[in-house]
């Protein structure tokens, strides 16, 4: 019985390129094995979340979602609670596309995105859990991270991650520090800050050097707290990312691994950014879920120290071999004599 795929498609992703490319794109995976259909997103409220739920509910093999990050965040919210989790690939159709960034997947031809699944090539993902929901990407509070809320969906599709830039530099004068109380693994912040980030992969909004150690899958967060809200001092730091990630030893940032967090807000509203969008105010808690997806990569192109783990394959392989030498009576265990 063939293996069956379903691809999570948002029609109106980036410049709406995807539905040009859509049979094509059937016709790969078909070459990969899979049976293949196809789920247009509509209007709805969590329209690709509900069909990738489905989907993992029927006991589909991959589901391959589509679109920007905001697909892929949805899908992953569709199937991360599940005991079930298909495979998941994703093709890229939005705008900075920081997700296929880390996994070096082509982020702007749909055809090549495709193409990786011929490579069988996988890795299980750290995903974040915070309150009732899941992320993929970044977590964090504070006035730096509430831009995106303000970055209407048009200008992002047209300019992609400079539209951030254009609106953080608009908002930098409005940024004041909130009182805040974060625990983490091993420590405790109280004080002023002007935001915490909580980052799963090395790219955030497009830059690669904000967290330039972060792993795909030790069960860590990276972690950063940037204590000051100077508008000078802030753009500093940038200068200090753009520089190599020289920012991480910086005296105005707490940079840390951590696989739990408690974000507390002390007099101010904290409104909590989940992959770019609204998730909620603290007080919340954010968990890792280490390598808890299976994900089509172009492991090849993936960094050694990106990596920690071993492939799925490899994986499976090793708890096979476990299960059978575990079957084996004592007196069939090999003896020294046999193994010489």
């Amino acid at each position: 019985m063939r293996e069956r795929a379903r691809i999570i498609y948002n029609p109106t992703s980036g410049r709406e390129a995807l539905k040009n490319d859509l049979v094509d794109i059937l016709a790969i995976y078909e070459q990969a094995g899979y049976e293949t259909s196809a789920f247009a997103t509509t209007a709805e409220p969590n329209s690709a979340r509900d069909e990738a739920n489905r989907a993992a509910k029927e006991k589909f093999d991959l589901i391959i979602a589509a679109g920007g990050d905001g697909t892929i965040n949805e899908v992953v919210n569709g199937i991360a609670g599940l005991r079930h989790r298909p495979k998941m690939a994703i093709i890229p159709a939005g705008t900075t596309n920081d997700y296929a960034r880390a996994l070096r997947i082509p982020r702007e031809d749909p055809i090549g995105a495709a193409k990786t699944i011929l490579k069988k090539q996988s890795i299980m993902m750290d995903i974040g859990k915070a309150g009732e929901n899941y992320f993929i990407n970044i977590a964090g509070g504070g006035l730096l991270t509430e831009l995106t809320y303000d970055v209407p969906s048009g200008v992002k599709s047209l300019f992609g991650y400079l539209a951030y830039i254009v609106k953080g530099a608009e908002l930098l004068p409005q940024i004041k520090p909130i009182q805040m109380d974060i625990k983490y693994d091993g420590g405790e912040f109280k004080g002023k800050a002007s935001m915490f980030l909580l980052a799963l992969t090395n790219s955030v909004g497009g830059f690669e050097q904000i967290v330039p150690d972060a792993s795909l899958d030790d069960g860590k967060f990276t972690m950063i707290i940037v204590k000051t809200s100077n508008i000078v001092e802030l753009m500093r730091l940038m200068t200090l990312v753009l520089n190599g990630g020289k920012h991480v030893e910086d005296p105005r940032i707490i940079y840390r691994k951590t696989s739990k967090l408690v974000a507390k807000p002390v007099d101010d509203r904290m409104m909590i950014n989940l992959d770019g969008e609204y998730g909620g105010d603290a007080p919340m808690t954010f968990e890792n879920l280490a390598r808890h997806i299976e994900m089509v990569a172009n492991l090849d192109a993936i960094p050694d120290d990106a990596v920690t783990g071993i492939s799925p394959e490899v994986r499976r392989a090793e708890d096979r071999f476990v299960k059978e030498v575990q079957k084996l009576p004592d007196n069939q265990t090999p003896s020294d004599d046999d193994e010489k």
